[in-house]
């Protein structure tokens, strides 16, 4: 089993995408992490996000020494009823064959997240998933390692990213 976290960071000329792979979901240490760098990515567009990101996402997994068994995303899998978000995309890039876990900060009118309260913080985090049931996904994240509101390894696939 590995599980893949990832995360964007947008620069002038370039995209740098970080990847940490982990065997569980309570690991506090990963597998592998690195980062790829993209050229410059599609302007940002309200609702179309994945066309800037999901390019960078793929790039990122294609480096993975073993396809991973699910990933998670620094996002939402899904905007609204039916309205696929970045998650979705990927999921449907990725053949429907691996989930996908959406683990955003923010929330997104009408997207049907689970929230995650961690640690101390009283700010969840909204959880979206595809290819394992919603509720399954935001219990997994809860368990992850750290005590803060953003478990340990996606705080460092941020940081990685940010440094990258």
């Amino acid at each position: 089993m590995a599980i893949a976290a990832l995360d964007v960071d947008y620069r002038a000329e370039a995209a740098v995408t970080a990847c940490v792979v982990f065997e569980t979901w309570s690991d506090e240490h990963v597998l592998e992490s690195y980062t790829v760098t993209s050229p410059a990515a599609a302007e940002y567009a309200p609702g179309a996000f994945y066309l800037r990101e999901l390019p960078c996402l793929l790039a990122a997994l294609a480096r993975c020494a073993a396809r991973p068994t699910t990933v998670v995303v620094d996002g939402h899998v899904w905007l609204g009823e039916g309205r696929p978000g970045l998650g979705a995309h990927l999921h449907r890039a990725l053949g429907e064959a691996v989930p996908v876990v959406g683990v955003a900060k923010n929330p997104f009118r009408g997207a049907p997240a689970h929230e995650v309260l961690r640690g101390d913080s009283r700010r969840p985090l909204f959880v979206t998933a595809i290819g394992m049931p919603g509720e399954a996904a935001a219990t997994l994240v809860a368990g992850m390692h750290g005590p803060h509101r953003v478990p340990t390894l996606l705080r460092l696939v941020d940081q990685l990213c940010r440094r990258g």
